[in-house]
């Protein structure tokens, strides 16, 4: 039995029918969930990163199911290895994101490893920033998270600004970013805001997840809905 057929008969006893209902009411066109919830999907990939055969397992195409190429990425996010082969196993993973579940969750994932290789990373992700695919976009946009800070808050907005895709999860994701720059840095995104060539929909989107953060006080709330375009 391979790794990956193990792996397999282990999700099978992990499978909660509830949680595979809600689950897959939150990603339309995903048709092959199992429904195993997300923390022992970290606790398992944790047990398989510690395996010899960890790396076979990352690179097999053999994935029948969601929750197969969610711990794929889970794991290339923990297992131990130089910068180096991370890089190669991102180049090969992001082609298999096809939802923004695992495209968020194993953005968030390799948080550890941009600290310690952030220019590295950052020049990575670059190309990902101008792809016609909406979640490869998606993904450039999501790990863009792990840059709001002093050094690319500039490049970032400016980013927002040049952003052309029609893709409803590319632009969520735009507007998610947004909502976060407007958290660690209010002033500089809110002048970017009342100048910003968005597209009403994404625009107004960015507005919306910055009046649903509760790290927003009220009467910013009451200042960025009044911006919203008719």
């Amino acid at each position: 039995m391979t790794i990956t057929e193990t792996i397999r008969k282990e999700l099978h006893t992990l499978i909660d029918p509830t949680y595979r209902e809600f689950h897959s009411s939150l990603l339309p066109g995903t048709e092959n969930i199992l429904g195993v919830r997300i923390p022992l999907l970290r606790k398992l990939a944790k047990e398989i990163a510690q395996k010899d055969g960890w790396r076979e397992f990352v690179e097999t195409t053999d994935t029948a199911y969601y929750e197969e190429v969610m711990l794929q990425g889970l794991v290339i996010g923990i297992a131990k290895m130089p910068i180096e082969e991370r890089i190669k196993y991102l180049r090969m993973f992001v082609p298999r994101i096809d939802n923004w579940a695992v495209c968020d969750i194993f953005c968030g994932e390799l948080k550890p490893a941009v600290r310690k290789n952030k220019e590295t990373v950052w020049l990575f992700i670059q190309p990902y920033l101008l792809s016609a695919k909406e979640y490869k976009i998606r993904y450039g946009v999501v790990m863009l998270f792990h840059f709001i800070d002093e050094e690319h808050i500039d490049f970032i907005l400016h980013y927002c600004d040049s952003f052309r895709h029609d893709g409803y999860y590319a632009r969520m994701g735009i507007a998610w970013l947004l909502s976060i720059c407007y958290i660690k840095f209010p002033e500089k995104t809110l002048a970017y805001l009342k100048e910003s060539q968005l597209d009403k929909w994404t625009y107004n989107k960015s507005l919306q997840k910055i009046t649903e953060s509760l790290r927003v006080d009220q009467e910013s709330k009451v200042l960025i809905r009044a911006m919203k375009r008719k």
